[in-house]
């Protein structure tokens, strides 16, 4: 997957809104070490989401402040998630229904019987399924209150956005086109884009 310290990635920018305490730094280090990624490899939960390090997704310790480069904070959103597959849900399921009501003599069994069958199966199924792990880079710049954020993906984006949000009590605003050139251009140049309107192109 294509993150900061590769050759090409594809990004989004963030505006971060929210004031920074004072001990910034202090409530950084307390709320991104209570915020670490915990592992569910040897759990049968079914989702985990936390930050590490940028240089090995296995490090949620951040020795020295390791996050910290001058006015960024370079960080890692790892995501790990169990899943059941559609079809081999169904697929569990109808067989022992099948087996059910061979053993049983039924015709049919009820709504609440399939429904115990559909849980116990699928969590037989969640505990032989292992985690994927997708891991996001971000880069946030304190100094000028920005992140970029170095996934395209949509619901990666989401999940950053609450799990910021979580972790530092400040909310991220996506930057548009249009906003980020506001942010980066000079007064003269900033009433200048104010003057422009949006055109439909046919």
């Amino acid at each position: 997957m294509a993150g900061m310290l590769s050759n090409t990635a594809s990004l989004v920018r963030y505006a971060v809104e929210g004031e920074l305490p004072a001990d910034f730094w202090e409530f950084a280090a307390d709320r991104i070490r209570h915020h670490s990624f915990r592992d569910i490899d040897d759990t049968f939960e079914e989702r985990s989401v936390g930050w590490v390090s940028v240089m090995n997704m296995f490090d949620t310790q951040f020795a020295y402040a390791s996050y910290a480069a001058g006015d960024y904070i370079m960080l890692s959103l790892r995501v790990d998630e169990r899943k059941v597959a559609p079809a081999l849900l169904k697929k569990f399921c109808m067989k022992e229904e099948e087996r059910l009501k061979k053993e049983k003599e039924l015709p049919r069994l009820s709504k609440r019987h399939r429904m115990e069958i559909k849980e116990n199966i699928y969590l037989m199924l969640l505990k032989k399924a292992l985690p994927g792990t997708a891991v996001y880079d971000l880069a946030w710049n304190l100094a000028e209150g920005t992140v970029l954020f170095f996934s395209t993906n949509k619901k990666a984006q989401e999940t950053l956005e609450e799990f910021f949000k979580e972790t530092f009590n400040l909310h991220l605003i996506q930057q548009i086109p249009y906003l980020t050139a506001g942010h980066l251009l000079d007064a003269k140049e900033q009433e200048a884009l104010a003057q422009l309107n949006p055109e439909i192109f046919i």
